[in-house]
């Protein structure tokens, strides 16, 4: 039920005071012509609406969350008690520079560790999130080839395995793109790499680990290719989580990387946000970047740069998400940065065998942080499909992986169990898994009604895609 289903006329929660000053009402022409409608509960009513609300949700908090390419980790609750402290929770940015020093230490100890992290030289922590954060820096990469008078660079290269949003982020940025196919093994297919490069390429997007979950075995080959065209590399880092602090995409050859860190450095995902997704560059394209960076040693300072793109975003970016990513940082330090890395590598190639004898793997091989299943044996021969399997994980309170993604593979189901998961716990996904697969031979029927104990159950997601109702109506 709505909040305005339940609200009953004359109830609330709120007792203000008698007004001690004159009552000005806004004249006739500046009032609503409706009735402002607001929902009138008690405060416990309100409260139990929310606590139901609460209830009927599934995140990494109430169990196994393997969402392929988001990196749904456990957010630990040292950060939120860091970004609660009243130094970093009560500024405002237009504050005196002076009056926020430790603030801006944040902001660049956080550019400093993501700059190592990363093998960049620089950092801007105001991209608001992950896709903000490739339209940044495909920005940086226009500013840097129109500073040298190469206007005639105006394609970038995509592989097909890459994040969806990297082809929408370029055509954004005014360019046009060219579709890379993957190889039979799952990278990029170096021939055709170097049949679309040429004077026209402004640079390429490479998503690696690749959304296959397979980091590129020609990496520095391509990124070679690429340079000796003229363009540049950029380094799509939703994916970060499998290699940071064991290899690093400044050492690569990649020019420019965004990151995320409601992703890789355990800050809160979801819900619309709040994201954050920094962009890291090479020093060639360190004065393009957008917005203020702190400067100064024992004073610090916020400098602007003379020939950056313009800002991306009001003021610094998302604060209090950076406050975060940092205190994870310092809790891990640079060697658990590296154990978190391998845990999740060793979390996913674990439950990847476990599942292998049943789920044919759309690449047989040792993954990274994920691994993508195809369903489409098993729904040739028995009318199950990824979405079957995935609507039956609800029904034993795991939240399904990513479905249908990457394109390249049919009926694909792609699960990613991060580092914060115990063996104990992939274990038992593993069961629920099998037991589906079994269930699928079985009663197929069964699986096409999944689920059947949550609060809803099988919806019509074409309907409410092409049909939605995203307002409540009232009677008047």
């Amino acid at each position: 039920m709505l909040i305005f289903e339940k609200s009953r006329p004359g109830r609330g929660c709120s007792t203000l005071p008698a007004c001690d000053v004159e009552v000005v009402r806004p004249k006739e022409r500046d009032k609503r012509e409706l009735k402002l409608h607001m929902p009138e509960l008690s405060e416990v009513e309100l409260s139990r609406h929310y606590t139901e609300l609460a209830k009927k949700s599934h995140g990494v908090n109430d169990g196994f969350y393997p969402l392929g390419s988001c990196t749904m980790k456990y957010n630990p609750r040292i950060n939120e008690e860091i970004a609660a402290l009243p130094g970093f929770k009560e500024i405002h940015p237009l504050q005196p520079e002076h009056t926020v020093q430790g603030c801006l230490e944040v902001l660049k100890r956080s550019e400093e560790a993501l700059c190592e992290i990363t093998g960049m030289d620089a950092m801007t922590l105001q991209p608001a999130a992950g896709a903000h954060g490739e339209f940044t820096g495909l920005l940086l990469m226009k500013a840097y080839h129109h500073s040298r008078g190469d206007q005639k660079r105006t394609k970038i290269i995509v592989p097909d395995s890459a994040h969806g949003t990297n082809p929408a982020s370029a055509a954004m940025a005014g360019y046009s793109v060219v579709s890379i196919p993957s190889g039979p093994d799952g990278c990029v297919d170096l021939k055709k790499l170097r049949e679309a490069v040429g004077d026209d390429i402004a640079g390429l997007m490479l998503t690696n680990p690749n959304t296959v979950g397979l980091f590129d075995k020609n990496i520095l080959e391509i990124t070679d290719i690429v340079h000796e065209c003229g363009g540049l590399c950029y380094y799509d880092g939703a994916n970060l989580n499998a290699v940071m602090g064991t290899v690093r995409p400044g050492d690569m050859g990649f020019d420019v990387i965004h990151l995320n860190l409601h992703k890789t450095f355990s800050t809160p995902h979801g819900g619309g946000g709040p994201g954050s997704g920094p962009v890291g560059c090479k020093a060639c394209l360190a004065e393009f970047l957008p917005s203020v960076r702190v400067d100064g040693e024992e004073v610090l300072r916020l400098t602007k740069a003379e020939h950056g793109i313009g800002e991306v975003k009001s003021f610094y970016g998302n604060f209090l998400v950076v406050v975060r990513a940092l205190t994870y940082i310092m809790t891990l330090g640079r060697e658990g940065i590296t154990e978190a890395s391998q845990n999740a590598v060793l979390n996913a190639n674990y439950m990847m065998h476990k599942l292998k004898e049943q789920y044919q793997m759309a690449y047989d091989e040792v993954c990274m942080h994920e691994f993508v299943m195809s369903l489409s044996d098993l729904k040739k021969s028995t009318g199950v499909s990824a979405m079957d399997i995935a609507k039956g994980l609800l029904d034993h309170e795991i939240h399904p992986p990513t479905m249908y993604f990457p394109l390249i593979v049919e009926e694909a189901l792609m699960v990613e169990p991060t580092e914060t998961e115990s063996k104990e716990t992939i274990d038992e996904a593993v069961g629920v898994f099998r037991e589906l697969y079994e269930l699928a031979v079985k009663d197929a029927e069964r699986l096409h009604n999944a689920p059947v104990s949550t609060p809803v159950g099988r919806l019509d997601e074409v309907k409410a895609a092409r049909h939605p109702v995203l307002r409540y109506s009232f009677d008047v």
